[in-house]
């Protein structure tokens, strides 16, 4: 199989601290080169830098999406996972006492494009969608 391309993310974190707490203790996100205003965490792979943003308020957007009977905030990141990923990482959160925007569940149950999904916000307000597939084939169906 042929790998695919890694991606990086950077994004503004009101404190360096907590983005370590969240990232790299919670979500399990081993830490990578760091300065004194920024730090690279690898999420499953990928680069994610957390940006120290001096005044940066620790709130969510007010801009969501009606998707699937829930409102979806705008804009959010996160990872395609397997499904067992998918679940561990959700165990992981409960336990860790994480308050998720939207809880994890299925949706589209049924239908093309059937998915685990969930969502919550890092202690800087950004959101993160963290999803799976049982057949990884449908995640671009029609």
């Amino acid at each position: 199989m042929t790998q695919r391309p890694r991606f990086h993310l950077a994004f503004p974190v009101h404190d360096l601290a907590a983005a370590r707490a969240f990232y790299g203790e919670l979500l399990g996100c081993p830490e990578g080169r760091s300065s004194p205003e920024w730090v690279d965490f690898d999420l499953y792979g990928h680069q994610i830098v957390a940006h120290l943003v001096p005044g940066k308020a620790a709130a969510p957007s007010d801009d969501h999406n009606p998707v699937d009977g829930h409102e979806v905030p705008v804009p959010h990141f996160g990872l395609i996972l397997a499904w067992d990923d998918w679940t561990a990482l959700a165990d992981r959160l409960r336990d860790g006492g994480q308050t998720f925007v939207i809880e994890p569940y299925v949706r589209f149950k049924g239908q093309v494009g059937e998915q685990g999904t969930m969502f919550l916000y890092d202690p800087s307000g950004n959101a993160l969608e963290f999803k799976a597939f049982r057949d990884e084939s449908l995640i671009f169906a029609k």
